[in-house]
């Protein structure tokens, strides 16, 4: 069990999720400090309008609520500037894997390569000394007597379960971390903020990466290449302004008129081809998972029996974990599930306990 003595720096970004996990802790006795990551560039981004995100020039009101969030509580604070490493780590990492055909899920690689890693080894270096690191993640950890471990298990509100986004955290972590917010429903967030008097208690949660949810705004036009929408025996069926703008499994945008509705099937990235056709072409039973992690387990050197999850929003499944050489793995659903998403991450569970996961390279009918 952490030690109340010491001091925890808490991840804010301004929401009401990490300001409790702060308020939280200081009313358990530890001493509380914060550390906010500024990532925003200043560059504009087209078509991006407003709205709380990740990235985009919202980032300065973000600081400006953790700030009077900090100084309510009466805590440090502190901005810890990772423009240059999110750019490399995240932006030019999203841009490209869309460029490519695949959809990347960006939160799934900034949780452990920055806001658990860069950040706390920027903070820690520039003379802030603190013993624990927490976040306001709807999570859990837990030491297991058995394993002499520290195992990593979703929220106890399954609806609000983040576990997906933090299968990239390392096993020798664990330890120091802390999730006040596992154990809580939103509801029971938004109350607690309340009786804390914390002025973003009621404000609107986060849901896109980029403001306005515009990905494509992060393109350049010149990147935007047309290509043809083509059936599944390559028929053309119209043309498309440039394939940054689908993603498996879309139904919505595609801009072709049909008597059944359209699906995107596939993402040609060499010829910028856009392959649309009915759902039931969407379903896969296997996949291929590369730059995997595994969390509360030792690498396994053997098929083992899992549950998966494709999506963040996806019920996870079924399937058989079969390791392969230089460190990828095969997953094998028991049933097939609807449009498995090259460049998502694919995350391995044991009921409540997270496994570990990688990111979807390949995907396959009939394994």
């Amino acid at each position: 069990m952490p030690d109340k003595n010491k001091t925890v720096a808490v991840g804010m970004s301004g929401g009401v999720d990490s300001s409790l996990a702060a308020a939280l802790l200081m009313e358990a006795g530890y001493r509380v400090i914060g550390l906010t990551m500024s990532v925003y560039g200043g560059e504009p981004i087209a078509g991006g309008s407003g709205g709380h995100a990740c990235y985009g020039p919202g980032e300065e009101d973000d600081l400006k609520n953790t700030k009077s969030v900090a100084d309510h509580l009466g805590i440090e604070h502190y901005i810890i500037d990772l423009k240059d490493e999110y750019k490399i780590n995240v932006l030019d990492y999203f841009k490209n894997e869309y460029s490519c055909g695949r959809t990347p899920n960006p939160c799934t690689r900034c949780n452990p390569l920055l806001k658990f890693g860069k950040m706390l080894q920027k903070a820690r270096s520039a003379g802030i000394h603190f013993d624990y690191f927490a976040t306001g993640h709807y999570i859990r950890t837990e030491y297991d007597q058995r394993t002499k471990r520290v195992l990593l298990k979703k929220a106890l509100f399954l609806p609000k379960d983040q576990s997906y986004f933090l299968y990239g955290l390392k096993a020798d972590q664990l330890g120091d971390l802390i999730f006040p917010l596992g154990g809580f429903s939103k509801e029971e967030v938004r109350d607690r903020a309340k009786g804390f008097d914390l002025a973003v208690c009621s404000r609107p949660e986060s849901q896109d990466f980029v403001e306005g949810g515009n990905y494509p705004g992060l393109f350049s036009e010149d990147s935007k290449q047309p290509g043809d929408i083509v059936d599944p025996s390559g028929n053309k069926l119209g043309v498309h302004k440039g394939i940054i703008h689908f993603t498996i499994g879309q139904r919505k945008g595609i801009g072709i008129a049909a008597l059944e509705p359209l699906y995107v099937i596939d993402i040609d990235a060499e010829t910028h081809m856009i392959v649309a056709g009915p759902k039931e072409l969407l379903y896969a039973d296997t996949l291929i998972a590369r730059d995997l992690n595994y969390v509360s387990i030792d690498i396994p050197d053997q098929p083992i029996t899992i549950q998966a999850k494709i999506r963040q929003n996806h019920t996870p499944q079924p399937a058989d974990l079969i390791p392969l050489k230089e460190g990828s793995a095969k997953v094998v659903f028991k049933d097939p599930q609807m449009a498995i998403t090259s460049g998502q991450s694919v995350v391995f569970y044991d009921d409540e306990i997270v496994l570990g996961g990688g990111v979807i390279d390949k995907v396959f009918k009939n394994g």
